[in-house]
């Protein structure tokens, strides 16, 4: 099925979304916004080890990726590699590096064009823009196991044309049938639904989130704190959403999935799910979880409840003129209840085990991210004003469509579409709010192992990623 539980991940503060714009790979989804599309949710696996494993098993030593900078004469192409791999029995370190290659080249054009003899001194001049430091960006990471179940994450990094560093500390705790996460990081880069960038300059999140059972339930809990005015990164009108502002909030959430087939495999289904030795005799599918034919609807519904202990207000009473604004603009409740859910129609043909013909799949999803939004939407006749779409963005459902089909052996393209309902009444045509295209190459070895290649047209990013047991 499609990643009906994005609905209930994408309620707080620690759902990472794939972007090249940081050397981890990923920023954070802004709560409250609606659900992001399936395809922009970053690998479980981290920057180097996806690198490490490109550099072992391909071999590409050289990832290339997009991403707009704030600096123009850098150009978007860059080029990423892990520079060094250390690995013990309880940790292990990297250290990844990026260079952008467009400013180089267009400099040194410059220099030996508008030389008027070529000479020593331009030989110098050239030889100066190597070591210019906003092509290069490096980052290291490192990971300790402080027991069996316990781990320790800390990354740092700096971009050579900006003066702050990256840092964040994660740890890891293991508790049956849950997981225990503390995040810290300083700042803290989020994307909202529109595709532009957030920088908090100090984030802390706790989260408590069980798996996913078989009766189909699941809850999350979570406490988090902003620090300091957001930045816009690459924003227009520079105003921050509402939940990234300064406070400290808790929420709980839960949810329950159902699903009901019309028709599907079951031989298929059977072999998917026996973990037992393969069958020499039996052809196996590139992609374990694509290689069941199906037609089923699924659901997931759930609520959520939050309170902002904290409102980012001075303890001390002696706000600044900018805390001043900002709690002006703020309009958060301080205890909230919301409902959400997600209905999803799938169909798939093929097993995905031959070379040619043997795969198209279509996932048909209505995302509602806000029930209350939703209702007082339509309580008003749609009547409400721009301020208001904006500070409620996710007040109207979002169609998504996810299309996949086989290209050739292990290679599969597929396409991510959103549309908001609310656009599609009120314009002609159908407004895509979003869109996110993708090759991948699957792995029979690795089970449900593949290479992705996407780009997203809205954000004018793309990178290549690993992702392992992910749809």
């Amino acid at each position: 099925m499609a990643r009906l539980r994005t609905a209930i991940d994408s309620s707080f503060w620690d759902l990472n979304i794939a972007s090249p714009q940081t050397l981890d790979g990923c920023a954070k989804a802004i709560p409250e916004h609606p659900i992001p599309l399936d395809s922009s949710i970053s690998s479980r696996l981290l920057r180097p080890q996806q690198f490490s494993f490109f550099k072992t098993h391909l071999p590409i030593p050289i990832i290339p990726s997009f991403s707009p900078t704030s600096n123009k004469n850098l150009g978007s192409f860059s080029l990423q590699s892990l520079l060094l791999r250390v690995i013990s029995t309880r940790w292990w370190l990297g250290l990844t590096g990026q260079f952008r290659p467009r400013k180089l080249i267009t400099d040194i054009k410059n220099d030996i064009f508008n030389a008027e003899e070529f000479d020593l001194s331009t030989v110098k001049d050239v030889a100066k823009h190597f070591i210019d430091k906003s092509l290069f960006s490096l980052g290291l990471t490192t990971q300790f196991a402080l027991t069996p179940s316990t781990s320790m994450l800390f990354c740092i990094e700096g971009h050579g044309e900006k003066e702050r560093r990256r840092h964040k500390v994660m740890v890891y705790h293991k508790l049956p049938e849950h997981d225990l996460t503390l995040e810290a990081a300083w700042p803290q880069l989020f994307v909202d639904h529109k595709g532009k960038y957030w920088d908090v300059p100090e984030s802390i999140s706790l989260d408590l989130a069980s798996v996913i059972s078989d009766s189909g339930l699941r809850y999350h809990f979570g406490i988090h704190e902003n620090r300091g005015n957001p930045q816009a990164v690459n924003a227009i009108d520079g105003k921050p959403p509402l939940s990234l502002l300064p406070g400290l909030c808790a929420k709980a959430a839960f949810t329950y999935e159902k699903i009901k087939y019309f028709w599907r495999d079951e031989e298929a289904a059977k072999d998917a799910e026996q973990d037992l030795e393969p069958d020499p005799d039996k052809v196996l599918p590139y992609d374990s979880r694509l290689s069941v034919p199906q037609a089923a609807i699924s659901a997931i519904m759930g609520g959520s409840c939050s309170s902002w202990i904290w409102k980012g207000n001075s303890f001390f009473g002696n706000d600044s003129r900018e805390d001043l604004d900002v709690s002006i603009r703020s309009k958060r409740s301080r205890l909230s209840a919301d409902l959400f859910g997600s209905v999803c129609y799938t169909f798939q043909r093929g097993k995905f085990t031959e070379d040619f013909g043997d795969l198209t799949r279509v996932d048909a999803r209505l995302d509602i991210s806000s029930a209350s939004a939703f209702a007082n939407k339509v309580l008003n006749s749609f009547k409400s004003s721009a301020t208001d779409i904006s500070e409620q963005p996710s007040a109207s459902p979002r169609f998504n469509l996810i299309f996949q089909q086989q290209v050739a052996g292990p290679v599969i393209f597929r396409a991510d579409s959103r549309i908001s309902l609310e656009s599609f009444i009120r314009r002609n045509g159908i407004p895509i709010e979003d869109f996110i295209c993708s090759l991948s190459y699957s792995f029979k070895g690795l089970e449900s192992g593949k290479v992705v290649a996407w780009y997203s047209p809205k954000r004018k990013e793309g990178m290549v990623e690993l992702r392992l047991f992910e749809f």
